[in-house]
């Protein structure tokens, strides 16, 4: 008999898995908004053109900046977006930050658009066509900035050009603050947040550069999603330093410093940071999971039995997938003898980490030194930053941008994720859970491939979809 019961809670276990994942199936679509928004798109791709044409470089070193390059392009900005500059108040804050607010029709807590005009350094040599000409061909506009973030920088303040000259007028002020050296990590942001805690604005709604409209992003699913970030990891670049008496390479002792720092390396690696389904990725498996194919949803459906391998699938493919769900080390840079036959009296390696929102950068560290376990490999912080506040997602504020994003780019599936780059956007943590990353554009992997690389450029009908995109989100605020 007792095989029959066995029998029996097989059956059962297997129907229940069955059951919920028949129940796991798509939510209500997210509300489209009414209407066809015309504008003039020659004039939104010219002024992109012109944007692109200066050489608005950020480096790791100041001094070899061009601050011509930055005012020139501020100097362009009355010309391009006049009813802009006639309409909203304008103030230049400190580290190339700028500011507009745009008055609405009633007091409220005000929504804020973000991006930077500042881009990552050229090497020349590997474009096929010029980086700083702002060349249109073949409905292809080719330029550093194209695609981060002089799109979503001309996106914003074309739409309030134009509804400013339709005569809209929002319901709450709307705040465009921009920033001239995101891509060095610079303190733009943090003046314009500083300067709304001293004003005592809590944004209803914060909107910046993340993710996009993209295809075959998760397991099973082949429809367009259109990627809204919640939160975004942290930053920890970990330096890992042994120290020796040096000596000639012909006579080596057991155990050197660079032999360490290999098998600290190996250690490492071999003992990944734990797993970790955080609200942000839960949520995108609860939205797209259920889109995807059955052995998927049977997978998203039970990850109460089922997390264990996923985990396992994500250790071993890496990846996008893999960085949503762990705290990522990848090393990146190594120092050692300044001659072959030198043994090096010290030698160093870094790691780059990008942080889940369970960890921070002293957990982070803490991780390491257990995985090391050697007290001869001294491990610090070079420079790092804690994992974003987590932001809402059943509220009005997300509500505006999931419809604006549904209704630019009909039929594509709107999910909330985990960003694991770094934006200007964390800074906007300290005053508001309403904060939403979303490059307003639809990429292919190809063309993803050329930010901060060779040939970045923008289909011109992409650049008037993040058009369409900011004057939708702008009639709602």
């Amino acid at each position: 008999m007792w095989w029959l019961i066995l029998v029996g809670v097989l059956l059962l276990f297997v129907a229940v898995l069955l059951i919920r994942t028949l129940r796991f199936t798509p939510k209500p679509p997210v509300e489209q908004l009414s209407g066809e928004e015309n504008f003039d798109k020659d004039v939104a791709v010219s002024n992109l053109q012109q944007l692109i044409r200066c050489k608005t470089v950020s480096y790791a070193d100041p001094q070899l900046e061009d601050d011509a390059e930055s005012e020139k392009l501020i100097n362009l900005l009355p010309s391009l977006y006049p009813h802009v500059f006639n309409t909203c108040s304008f103030q230049k804050l400190p580290d190339r930050a700028l500011l507009f607010c745009w008055k609405g029709q009633t007091p409220g807590d005000p929504a804020v658009l973000m991006a930077h005009y500042d881009v990552v350094p050229v090497e020349e040599d590997g474009w096929d066509k010029p980086a700083f000409e702002g060349l249109l061909e073949d409905g292809v506009l080719w330029g550093r900035g194209a695609l981060d973030t002089k799109v979503t920088f001309n996106g914003i303040l074309f739409a309030a050009n134009h509804l400013i000259a339709e005569g809209f007028i929002p319901e709450h002020d709307i705040y465009f603050a921009f920033s001239g050296g995101e891509e060095v990590n610079g303190n733009g942001a943090v003046r314009i947040v500083d300067w709304f805690e001293e004003k005592g604005i809590t944004p209803s709604i914060v909107v910046d550069e993340g993710g996009g409209v993209v295809e075959n992003v998760f397991p099973g699913v082949k429809t367009p999603c259109g990627m809204i970030g919640i939160a975004e990891k942290g930053l920890l670049n970990a330096r890992y330093r042994v120290q020796s008496g040096g000596g000639h390479a012909s006579a080596p002792k057991p155990n050197g410093p660079v032999d360490r720092l290999a098998a600290a390396c190996c250690r490492v690696l071999k003992k990944p940071f734990p797993y970790h389904i955080t609200p942000p990725v839960a949520a995108m498996f609860d939205t797209l999971g259920r889109h995807s194919s059955f052995v998927y949803r049977l997978i998203f459906a039970n990850l109460w039995l089922f997390a264990p391998v996923l985990d396992m699938i994500c250790k071993s493919s890496g990846g996008d997938l893999n960085a949503l769900m762990r705290t990522t080390v990848a090393f990146t840079q190594m120092r050692g003898s300044k001659a072959p036959n030198v043994i090096p009296p010290n030698a160093e390696l870094i790691s780059n980490m990008r942080l889940n929102p369970y960890d921070t950068m002293e957990s982070a560290l803490e991780h390491l030194r257990r995985a090391v376990n050697d007290d001869s490999v001294e491990i610090t912080a070079l420079e790092g930053m804690n994992p974003s506040r987590i932001s809402q997602v059943d509220c009005p504020a997300w509500d505006k941008v999931a419809r604006a994003v549904a209704t630019t780019w009909k039929g594509c599936l709107v999910s909330p994720y985990l960003m694991v780059q770094c934006s200007d956007s964390r800074h906007y943590g300290r005053i508001s859970d309403k904060v939403y990353r979303f490059s307003a554009m639809d990429l292919t992997a190809e063309e993803r491939a050329t930010i901060h690389g060779n040939n970045e450029r923008i289909r011109v009908d992409c650049l008037h979809r993040a058009v369409e995109f900011f004057i939708r989100l702008m009639r709602q605020c």
